[in-house]
């Protein structure tokens, strides 16, 4: 009955802990606690009743814990607040409390529509969400936050799994605010990057790759992925967080895209979140398929792996590989190649996590 009651009241568990981050509960407690109520009604300017509701339902869910009359984070909310990843986390929750709980009211309306109907709930006439992001800024500021935070959570492994120290040119599709672009071409000095993502969001990437101080080797160029030709020659082309918006139809055309664009023995690499081939998990890429079904466009889901794989040799690759990131995120890798001889087949292979090349070793 306690999981059924956490199932039944989950939007309340969710309210508690997006207040704990809204109204900086956490924070507060990780810096100057343990705290009485007393205390803490003064520091977050709340109402004896109001900070009574907020310390009972942190403390139920376990956010907070109550020793000697004095409130303090938990530890695992320490522990991840210690490892840097309490910030992203935070990120993680506005998103969820700002785009991702208004549409997924519609979810049994999109589940029997078969399409994204929660995307009314953001104003605008463009049948995706990312486009409509130009017309809400604090939105987008929202989105692009968190979808650095949830690629910093994973990426760490998709640049020591990838070795690309036979590879000079890497397209980055759909690449945001250049997250995985900068953290590629930090750690491999060779590489030259260039990312495409919409007209309205390029500004932004740019922006990032300022401040990185890398723009003599990552470079955004705006357009749109399924009209615009992508540029040709490249030895390696990532797909970060992109196939899980879009139909099994539409992916295999972005990878026959993807092929036209690699130089024989070049790679594909796809990273972003799995499901499993049976179809019973992880929990968190069913839960996360709620916002794909609900909101970005019309298709998408957290895909199993043999999916993709599906899109990928419908598409022309070969030589598939599967690399598993661990952590409590469903992330994974898929590596293909097309097909050919060139010395770009060495691009993108495969390395352990944590181990480096021998060029790299050398260096």
């Amino acid at each position: 009955m306690d999981r059924l009651s956490l199932l039944l009241f989950g939007h309340a568990a969710f309210q508690y802990l997006n207040a704990a981050c809204e109204l900086k509960l956490l924070d507060l407690l990780m810096e100057r606690g343990p705290l009485e109520a007393t205390a803490i009604r003064a520091e977050l300017g709340l109402a004896e009743r109001a900070a009574d509701i907020l310390l009972l339902g942190c403390t139920s869910l376990g956010l907070t814990r109550k020793e000697d009359g004095r409130y303090r984070a938990a530890e695992l909310i320490e522990s991840l607040a210690e490892e840097g990843d309490w910030s992203k986390l935070r990120d993680t929750v506005a998103f969820e409390a700002h785009i991702v709980y208004p549409g997924q009211e519609d979810f049994v309306a999109s589940l029997r529509e078969n399409s994204n109907v929660g995307l009314r709930r953001i104003p605008g006439d463009h049948p995706d969400l990312y486009h409509r992001f130009s017309l809400h800024p604090r939105l987008e500021t929202v989105f692009y936050r968190y979808m650095r935070s949830w690629s910093e959570l994973a990426n760490a492994h998709l640049v020591a799994a990838l070795d690309l120290h036979g590879a000079t040119r890497l397209l980055d599709c759909g690449g945001g605010d250049a997250v995985n672009a900068l953290a590629l071409a930090a750690h491999h000095p060779h590489l030259e990057v260039t990312i495409l993502e919409i007209p309205s969001s390029a500004p932004m990437t740019e922006k990032k790759i300022s401040e990185a101080g890398l723009g003599e080797r990552v470079s955004v160029v705006p357009c749109d992925m399924f009209t615009d030709a992508f540029p040709g020659g490249m030895d390696c082309v990532l797909f970060a967080h992109q196939l899980v918006i879009w139909t099994p139809e539409e992916n295999t055309a972005l990878l026959r895209k993807a092929h036209d664009a690699l130089a024989p023995g070049g790679r594909v690499v796809l990273f972003h979140s799995m499901s499993n081939d049976e179809g019973d998990g992880p929990v968190v890429a069913a839960l996360d398929s709620v916002y794909f079904a609900s909101l970005p466009a019309e298709g998408g889901m957290i895909y199993p792996w043999r999916l993709h794989e599906e899109c990928l040799r419908a598409a022309g690759f070969t030589a598939i590989e599967r690399v598993e990131v661990p952590g409590w995120t469903p992330h994974g890798i898929i590596i293909a190649t097309k097909p050919g001889t060139e010395p770009a087949a060495e691009a993108a292979s495969v390395a352990e996590p944590g181990t480096e090349s021998a060029a790299e070793q050398g260096a």
